[in-house]
C-alpha cells in the first residue's frame, strides 16, 4: 500500500473571510497561517500547497499587546551602503496596517518557495470592504 498525496487537480482551494476586528495580532496570524499552509485540510502535505485563501479585514481593528508597540521594530536593507532602514511597529501601523499582519503572517510560514507561494493566497484590507465578492468567499471564525 503507498502513501496517498493529492494531485494538482484535486486540490480545491476555497476562499475565507475572517474578520481582524478586536482580535489579538499573533493569535490571528498563527490562525490564519495554518489555513494557508493547509493544516486544517484532510489532505494536507507537507510538501504540497494544500491551502485556502484568506481575506483579512479590519485590519486597522487589530489589538497589539504588552509594549510591542514601543519596542517592535521592523527592519529591511536597501542593498546599498549604510542603506538600513528600521521603523517602529507604531509608525508602521499608523502608516499602513495591511503591512503588520502581512509581515506576522509571513514570518509563520515556511521560508521556501512554498513559503512564498502559499503568501501569496492572503490579502489583507484596512477596512471591512473588499474586491473579492466573485469568489464567494465563505466567513470563516476563528477559534
Amino acid at each position: 500500500m503507498s502513501t496517498y498525496f493529492p494531485k494538482q487537480g484535486e486540490i480545491a482551494r476555497k476562499w475565507y473571510v475572517v474578520d481582524a476586528n478586536g482580535r489579538t495580532l499573533g493569535r490571528l496570524a498563527s490562525q490564519v497561517a495554518r489555513i494557508l499552509m493547509g493544516k486544517e485540510n484532510p489532505k494536507y502535505t507537507p510538501f504540497l500547497d494544500t491551502g485556502d485563501h484568506v481575506i483579512v479585514i479590519n485590519a486597522a481593528k487589530v489589538k497589539i499587546t504588552g509594549m510591542k508597540s514601543e519596542q517592535k521594530v521592523y527592519q529591511h536593507y536597501t542593498g546599498y551602503p549604510g542603506g538600513l532602514r528600521t521603523e517602529d511597529l507604531r509608525k508602521r501601523f499608523a502608516r499602513k496596517p495591511e503591512l503588520v499582519i502581512e509581515a506576522a503572517v509571513k514570518r509563520m510560514l515556511p521560508k521556501t518557495k512554498l513559503g512564498r507561494q502559499m503568501v501569496s493566497k492572503l490579502k489583507v484590507y484596512k477596512a471591512d470592504n473588499h474586491p473579492h465578492q466573485a469568489q464567494k468567499p465563505e466567513e470563516r471564525a476563528l477559534a
